[in-house]
C-alpha cells in the first residue's frame, strides 16, 4: 500500500514538473518575442508630377434657358385650345382663349359711356359759345357806360361756371376713353398668343377649365413655352464648395436617360441665396443654386430629366503629387494628463493648443519616416504636395491603417505588391 502512494506522488511530481517547465518556456518565448520590434506591412508610391483638376460634384435638372409660364391676366373659362404639349409654336400664334362674354359687355359699356359724355361735352360747349359771346357784349356795353359793373360781375360769373361745366364734360370724356381702352385691352386679353418661338413642355388645363387671371393673385399656370435649342442644368452645390466654383467654370454633365454620354458645359449663374433643408435639424443642408449652361446640344435634352455635373474649379499642370490617402495629420505634441486630471505642460504647450500638421511617411532603408507637408488641390485620386518633398521620394500608400495609427517615426516596414488584397481598415 505504502509503495502505491509513492508511485502516485512521484507521478504527481513529474506532471506538475512538466507543467512548470512548459510554462517557464512560453515566458522565455513571450519575453524574446517582445524585445522584436513589430513590422509593418504596407504599401508605396513613387511620387510624381502630375496635372491635378479639383472638382466640385453636385446633382440636379436640365431646364430650358428660356422659358415662359403662361398665366392669363383675365379670368374665365378656357373656351378653346389651339395647341397640345410637344408642339413647337411660333411668337404670336394662338394659343388658347378664355370666355368673352363678360368682357365684350364691358366694352360695350364703356362705348354707350363714352358716347354719352361727348353729348354732354357738346352741350357743354353750346352753353359756354352762347355765354362767352354774351360776356363780351357787356363788357363792350361797360367800356361805353351802358352797363353796370353789377351786370359785368354776373355775366363774368355765368362765363366762368359754363367754362368749368365745358372742362368737366372734357374730363368726363377722356375718362370713358380710358375707361373704353381699358375693356377693349381686358378683352384682347382672353385671346393669348405665345411670346416667344418654343416648344409647349407643359399643359396643365382642359378646355371647359375655369382660370384665374394674375391681377390680383398669383394666376393659373396654363402652360410652359420652352427653348430647347438652349438648354442649362440646374444643379444644388454644398456651401462648403460654393466658394470654389467661379463663372465661367468648365462642367462635364451626365445626364441619367442618356447613359453615360457626357455634356460639356460653362458656369452661367451662381445663386446668392440658400437653398436650405430640413431647417433645424441635425440633417440640415445648406446648397446654393447654380446654372450651368449646356454647349453640346447633340441630344434631345427634355427639361425635368435629372442629371449629376462635375465642374472643374481649377486645374494645376505638373505639380508634385501623392495619393490622397497618403496624407494623414497628427499632432507634434503628446496628450498627457496628471494624476488629478489636470493638463500638463508638453513642449512647452497644452493639450488644446497642440497644433495638427500634415504629413507622409517615407521610406529609407526599410524604415518609416515623417515628412511634414503643405498641401494644395486635389482631385478624386491624387492630392498637390506644395512644399516638404522634392518629387523622388517613395510614400506609403497604404493601409489606411498603417496610415493613420500604426506609422510612427522610425517604425520598420516591409512592402507589399499593392495589387493584392486591400489590408483592413
Amino acid at each position: 500500500m505504502a509503495n502505491g502512494n509513492k508511485k502516485k506522488s512521484k507521478k504527481k511530481l513529474i506532471i506538475f514538473g512538466g507543467i512548470g517547465v512548459l510554462i517557464l518556456l512560453l515566458v522565455i518565448v513571450v519575453i524574446a518575442q517582445g524585445g522584436k520590434e513589430e513590422i509593418i506591412p504596407v504599401t508605396t508610391e513613387k511620387v510624381q508630377k502630375r496635372t491635378i483638376t479639383q472638382t466640385v460634384t453636385a446633382t440636379g435638372n436640365i431646364n430650358s434657358e428660356f422659358q415662359v409660364i403662361i398665366t392669363p391676366e383675365v379670368t374665365g373659362e378656357i373656351v378653346a385650345i389651339a395647341v397640345k404639349d410637344g408642339d413647337f409654336v411660333k411668337k404670336g400664334q394662338l394659343l388658347f382663349k378664355i370666355k368673352a362674354d363678360t368682357y365684350l359687355a364691358a366694352k360695350e359699356r364703356a362705348e354707350a359711356s363714352l358716347l354719352s359724355a361727348k353729348a354732354s361735352l357738346s352741350m357743354s360747349k353750346a352753353e359756354l359759345d352762347k355765354i362767352t359771346a354774351d360776356y363780351k357784349r357787356v363788357q363792350e356795353m361797360h367800356t361805353k357806360k351802358l352797363a353796370s359793373d353789377a351786370e359785368l360781375e354776373t355775366a363774368k360769373s355765368s362765363y366762368l361756371s359754363a367754362q368749368a361745366r365745358y372742362e368737366s364734360s372734357l374730363a368726363g370724356v377722356q375718362q370713358m376713353e380710358a375707361a373704353l381702352r381699358e375693356a377693349k385691352e381686358q378683352l384682347n386679353k382672353t385671346t393669348i398668343v405665345s411670346p416667344m418661338d418654343g416648344t409647349v413642355t407643359a399643359l396643365n388645363v382642359e378646355v371647359g377649365e375655369r382660370v384665374l387671371g394674375s391681377g390680383f393673385t398669383q394666376g393659373t399656370n396654363v402652360m410652359t413655352i420652352s427653348d430647347l435649342k438652349s438648354m442649362e442644368a440646374t444643379v444644388e452645390v454644398d456651401e462648403n464648395d460654393i466658394p470654389n466654383v467661379t463663372l465661367g467654370d468648365t462642367a462635364r454633365v451626365k445626364v441619367d436617360a442618356f447613359g453615360n454620354k457626357i455634356f460639356v458645359g460653362i458656369v452661367s449663374e451662381i445663386g446668392n441665396s440658400a437653398i436650405t433643408s430640413a431647417l433645424g435639424t441635425q440633417e440640415q443642408v445648406v446648397n446654393f443654386q447654380v446654372k450651368i449652361r449646356i454647349l453640346d446640344q447633340d441630344n434631345k435634352l427634355r427639361p425635368g430629366m435629372s442629371c449629376n455635373s462635375t465642374i472643374e474649379t481649377e486645374t494645376r499642370q505638373n505639380v508634385i503629387s501623392v495619393p490622397i490617402q497618403s496624407v494623414t495629420a497628427r499632432s507634434d505634441f503628446k496628450e498627457e494628463e496628471s494624476d488629478d486630471g489636470e493638463l500638463k505642460v508638453v513642449n512647452g504647450k497644452k493639450k488644446q493648443e497642440d497644433e495638427i500638421k500634415e504629413l507622409v511617411f517615407i521610406i529609407k532603408e526599410g524604415k518609416a519616416v515623417t515628412k511634414n507637408v503643405e498641401t494644395g488641390i486635389s482631385d478624386d485620386n491624387y492630392i498637390e504636395i506644395i512644399k516638404g518633398l522634392n518629387g523622388d521620394e517613395e510614400v506609403v500608400s497604404g493601409s489606411y491603417k498603417a496610415i493613420s495609427r500604426e506609422l510612427k517615426e522610425g517604425s520598420l516596414v516591409t512592402k507589399e505588391d499593392k495589387n493584392k488584397k486591400k489590408f483592413e481598415k
